[in-house]
């Protein structure tokens, strides 16, 4: 009951209840979003409402789920960089669904043949192989079940005159680097940390041009777009130069500026004058349809019709389709790519060892800003309107840039994007590479290659529930995945409590936790001062 006695000023500097529950909740490393989920065991019949961790990464969201997935990625970055061991990947024998799938594809393939032979229509029973292709990688498989090729197209690998060459040695089937001997015996294998930028597009003082109209914002609103693809270019050439299969974690951060860079944790090391040889040769070519003439914008745009796609509003004519616009691009001789993107002259490289306090150091470079978003920087200087302006200049600059083949910003220069529909319009592209919060890069934040820690990330969370229940003094046991039957609660379900309540009933749970994990210490540090 609210205190009357006490001036209504007073009350009001007081926290709100709620907001103190999930403060403590955060304390306790509970997820302040849970989602409710109906469990039903199948075996005793038993219907109860679970909450389920939201898996926020971002620390904006939820902190104790960034939290927690940080520290996993952490554990998987750990495992895997300094391995010296070949790590042994086999194939899951298929279960009856991946089996049922499969069995009936090739009955659909076959009628696809018996069509094609006959001279038949056979649409129909492509749109079906096409669903069942998706089916079959929903399922858990790799690869296409016919072993065709995506059908992309392929330009000629020439190298640009303005980059220089790679060595190519012959690759060794193996994921480890290189072994050093010390003259007392000791064997070594060291690892590497890099970070790679981008390019300058203009002087800058804290994160602002110094000469906002001279600072190249096109340039660095593409390199952003296209920076996924760099990294993949860059991974392929570290691979040729080094002789084997090098394994990677990385992750993509922003620059003070806004600019995307790269941290990369590699197993195994590379002379310094090579690597730096990969760095100035590496480049990706955006081989797109110009985008120089602006053909539609503002109120003049073009006109979608049912079964034909957009039409010019002006003369009624088709626009050219996306595979019909990268047709001409491939029968022009003089075409140059859309735009080329490389790494800039800032590079920092490092080598690890194993165990050493560097290594840590780096672990913890590599993961600080996986709970932040990628304009976090941004939102650090909220009050800089200098920053604001910076940012703002930059989403203009994506604004209009294509950043896909199915980018609604073609019809702008007058070509359908890849999967039309209707609907689309210039400016208004709704692709994660265009939302303000992502700053044009719209890639993956966290890279890790197959190979790393021979564990899936599921499997290092496994190990980390696995050691809690050890911990508790509640074994891990094997469950039978059909046992239970999960379904998600609508929202205003009367069964769900309030959040309040839950938050209240996971701290609770956690409050019983801790004590245990504090007896248990206890327990350890008081046997361990009797076998003193």
């Amino acid at each position: 009951m609210t205190d009357r006695s006490v001036p209504r000023a007073v009350r009001l500097t007081r926290p709100l209840a709620r907001e103190v529950v999930k403060e403590v909740a955060k304390r306790y490393g509970v997820c302040i979003r849970p989602v409710a989920f109906q469990r039903l065991d199948t075996r005793t019949g038993r219907t109860e409402i679970v909450d389920v961790p939201c898996g926020a990464t971002l620390e904006s969201a939820c902190p104790p789920c960034a939290k927690r997935n940080r520290q996993l990625r952490m554990a998987q970055c750990r495992e895997g960089w300094h391995l010296d061991h070949e790590p042994a990947i086999t194939p899951n024998e298929p279960d009856e669904e991946q089996r049922r799938l499969v069995e009936f594809r090739a009955d659909v393939h076959a009628q696809q043949e018996a069509a094609g032979r006959a001279g038949q229509d056979s649409t129909g029973l492509d749109i079906l192989a096409e669903g069942l292709d998706e089916e079959i990688t929903k399922a858990g498989m790799r690869g296409h079940v016919t072993g065709r090729t995506t059908g992309r197209r392929v330009r000629s690998t020439r190298r640009r005159q303005d980059a220089p060459d790679l060595p190519k040695r012959k690759m060794a089937a193996t994921t480890l680097g290189r072994t050093f001997t010390a003259p007392d015996g000791r064997v070594y294998r060291p690892s590497m940390f890099i970070t790679l930028t981008l390019p300058s597009y203009g002087k800058v003082r804290d994160g602002v041009p110094l000469d906002p109209d001279t600072y190249d914002y096109r340039r660095g609103a593409r390199d952003a777009l296209h920076f996924s693809k760099l990294i993949d270019r860059f991974v392929q050439n570290l691979r040729r130069v080094a002789g084997y299969d090098v394994q990677y974690f990385a992750t993509v951060e922003p620059q003070q500026r806004l600019a995307p860079h790269l941290h990369m944790a590699i197993r195994g090391t590379l002379p310094r004058a090579e690597l730096k040889q990969i760095i100035a040769a590496t480049y990706h070519q955006v081989w797109w349809p110009p985008t120089d003439t602006i053909r539609f914008e503002g109120d003049h745009l073009p006109l979608w019709q049912d079964g034909t796609g957009y039409l010019d509003p002006d003369t009624g004519e088709v626009l050219p389709t996306w595979e019909q616009a990268l047709d001409q691009l491939d029968a022009d001789d003089d075409a140059q790519p859309l735009h080329v993107v490389g790494f800039g002259e800032q590079h920092n490289i490092q080598s690890v060892l194993a165990g050493t306090p560097a290594a840590g150091k780096w672990l913890g470079y590599l993961t600080k800003y996986l709970t932040k978003s990628l304009a976090d920087p941004l939102d650090a200087a909220t009050d800089d309107q200098a920053r604001r302006d910076h940012a703002a200049r930059l989403v203009e600059a994506l604004r209009f840039e294509p950043c896909s083949p199915t980018c609604a910003n073609w019809l702008r220069y007058g070509i359908q994007p890849k999967n039309a529909r209707p609907g689309m319009q210039p400016g208004r592209c709704r692709g994660k590479a265009h939302k303000p919060g992502h700053l044009g890069y719209a890639g993956r934040r966290v890279l890790v290659s197959r190979k790393w820690s021979n564990k899936t990330l599921a499997e290092h969370r496994q190990d980390r529930r696995t050691w809690v229940l050890e911990a508790l003094g509640h074994p891990d046991q094997p469950t039978d995945p059909h046992r239970y039957i999960w379904k998600p609660v609508p929202a205003g379900d009367a069964n769900v409590p309030p959040l309040a309540v839950r938050l209240l009933r996971s701290v609770a749970e956690r409050q019983r936790w801790r004590a245990h994990m504090n007896r248990l210490e206890q327990d350890l540090s008081a046997i361990g001062e009797e076998a003193a």
